[in-house]
């Protein structure tokens, strides 16, 4: 049985000595309010998205975001929704110019909140950059979805679907990762 444990315990750390696990993640703020002749209305937005991924070679990776939103409203029901996302993806690593690396992730994430309860789903493509910072530490923005998303409020006949290229400044994710 010691020998069991011994041989699983030296895989483990070669698999991590080999620079192949990365965790990162990226954090989101966002507010806005309108004046009394709009509606008189705001929305405060926090989100924390951690990731975990596996490098399975130079071109190649695999990982998932789990994602935890909370929303408050002011003067739309006042109302508090806390949503939960999960995002299992593969990346495509195309480029690599020095320290530079130009990806693609494509993947499928769900999401769903509890007290409006929705869900949504998405699957696409979300282009990418990584700028190594050292040999550890890593810079990683993603720029816009092309893709298919479908919103399911509660209710029936009320879904939205909607498939297409968006690049717009409201798509664009900052995080770093620590790569093992």
């Amino acid at each position: 049985m010691k020998k069991i444990l011994m041989t699983m315990a030296a895989a483990l750390m070669a698999v991590t000595m080999n620079a192949q696990v990365y965790v990162g993640g990226s954090l989101a703020f966002e507010a806005w309010s309108s004046q009394k002749n709009a509606g008189d209305k705001s929305e405060t937005v926090f989100k924390i998205m951690p990731e975990i991924g596996y490098n399975l070679n130079e071109e190649w990776a695999i990982g998932t975001v789990i994602g935890y939103q909370n929303d408050k409203f002011k003067g739309i029901n006042g109302v508090s929704e806390s949503a939960f996302s999960i995002a299992p993806y593969a990346r495509y690593t195309y480029a690599k110019p020095g320290k530079v690396s130009l990806f693609v992730d494509g993947g499928l994430s769900f999401t769903s909140a509890t007290k409006a309860d929705w869900t949504e789903i998405a699957i696409g493509f979300m282009p990418g950059i990584a700028v190594s910072l050292t040999d550890n530490l890593s810079f990683v923005s993603h720029l816009g979805f092309i893709g298919w998303d479908q919103l399911n409020p509660d209710g029936d006949d009320n879904n939205t679907s909607k498939f297409g290229l968006n690049l717009d400044a409201t798509n664009i994710t900052f995080g770093l990762y620590y790569n093992f």
